[in-house]
């Protein structure tokens, strides 16, 4: 007894220093928030956080960049950077990168972790802060994209191992499957017309992109990549343009998305259809999750880290 208490205690000791460390090589992490300028090819560092943030959206009067970080959401202004301001979440504070901001700018729609099974679900609040309001009661939702006019979401979920694209009602409702590929369907993002959803697949092999019409007829691919996979595909507002990130085939599994890699910002320009690798960058998972371009379509904002 006293020896298996022994290793007990020691057992205890390494597994606090391993958690230790872990939290140590987290908190070292240093993340750059960063502009991308279209036309000159220029790119600008915001600011520069001691830790990780995730996730910028761009807020359509073009002043401001949310992001998380630490399960909290944060606005920064971006002629002043050192502005950062908490947004009042309320209970939601697991909040993932998965944010999404209406068109109209006055509400923002996040995925969190409920407290009561830990799973991610779908709430709307107020852009100012307060109290969200739950829209999926089915869990795990994660959100992408909110319609131009307002009335749609659409997410990836888990549905009986399965996980696959849905869209609901903004003030909640009944989900409606739009996918039914085996493997991996993620990262539904509205066009700007709001005819189509853009999302990716993992359908082919790699993870690609894919286009559909918001019924989920139609799902057509785009990127026909045999070297890398493609995730998150994001429409300028003009509908010109779309970014996305790849991974190197082989450095990752098709249906992951992790941090701590290095990584490829591609654009693509919808009526030359070309597509360019823009940014290499020590990134992945936080990068660019969610729509990240300014109202003007000529920047889009994305993490890197160090």
């Amino acid at each position: 007894m006293a020896y298996f208490n022994y290793l007990k205690f020691w057992g205890i000791l390494v597994c606090s220093f391993c958690v230790c460390l872990g939290n140590a090589q987290e908190n070292k992490t240093v993340s750059k928030l960063e502009i991308y300028h279209t036309e000159t090819g220029e790119r600008t560092v915001i600011k520069e956080f001691p830790y990780r943030v995730e996730a910028p959206n761009w807020t359509p009067d073009g002043q401001f960049l949310i992001y998380n970080s630490g399960g909290k959401l944060y606005k920064i202004n971006i002629r002043n950077p050192q502005s950062d301001e908490m947004i009042f979440t309320g209970f939601a504070a697991s909040c993932n990168n998965d944010h999404v901001l209406a068109a109209s700018g006055d509400k923002i729609a996040i995925s969190h972790g409920t407290k009561e099974d830990g799973k991610s679900r779908i709430y709307i609040l107020p852009f100012a802060g307060g109290v969200p309001t739950l829209i999926t009661p089915m869990a795990p939702s994660y959100l992408h994209g909110w319609s131009p006019d307002g009335k749609t979401l659409a997410y990836c979920a888990e549905r009986n191992g399965n996980f696959d694209i849905y869209t609901i009602p903004a003030e909640g409702g009944t989900e409606i499957r739009l996918t039914f590929s085996e493997g991996l369907d993620d990262g539904p993002e509205f066009s700007p017309c709001g005819k189509f959803i853009w999302f990716n697949s993992v359908r082919s092999g790699l993870m690609q992109i894919w286009r559909m019409n918001v019924d989920g007829s139609e799902q057509t691919q785009i990127t026909f990549d045999t070297e890398r996979n493609a995730w998150f595909p994001h429409i300028s507002p003009d509908g010109e343009k779309v970014i996305y990130i790849a991974y190197k085939k082989g450095d990752v599994n098709p249906s992951d998305h992790p941090p701590g890699k290095n990584v490829e910002i591609c654009l693509t320009s919808i009526s030359r259809n070309r597509t360019e690798t823009i940014i290499e960058l020590f990134g992945g998972q936080g990068t660019i999750n969610v729509n990240s371009w300014s109202p003007d379509s000529k920047q889009f904002a994305f993490v890197s880290y160090q």
